[in-house]
């Protein structure tokens, strides 16, 4: 007897995860940059930055991030922020804590944050 192969006659249940669960098994890192004006005190934006670091890595499915300054531009930062997964990531992006001091980040900078989010491929 030919043993069968994975999947042929299986249930399609058991042979590929659901979308939802693939999202939910998916690490993503989250690029978020940042332009700091000429002549700005940096001072309120480095607390406020270190309030969002500190709310997200109590948060469930943070796994790290890193704060990086660009070589050739040093007012461009860039924080990349690794999280489980897209829910993890997305509850989050939704929280009103996060949402109120990025608001305030946005304000003093006068820009608003550009945020990119990747998976591994």
């Amino acid at each position: 007897m030919i043993p069968r192969q994975p999947g042929i006659g299986s249930k399609p249940s058991t042979i590929l995860q659901t979308l939802e669960e693939k999202e939910e098994a998916m690490a993503v890192r989250i690029l978020i940059k940042r332009k700091i004006p000429e002549n700005f005190d940096v001072s309120l934006f480095n607390k406020l930055v270190r309030q969002l670091r500190a709310l997200a890595s109590a948060q469930s499915g943070y796994i790290s991030g890193e704060t990086l300054r660009r070589v050739d531009q040093p007012r461009e930062v860039l924080v990349i922020s690794t999280w489980k997964n897209m829910a993890a990531w997305n509850a989050w992006q939704a929280s009103q804590d996060r949402a109120e001091i990025q608001a305030q980040v946005d304000a003093v900078l006068g820009t608003q944050t550009e945020l990119e989010v990747y998976e591994y491929a």
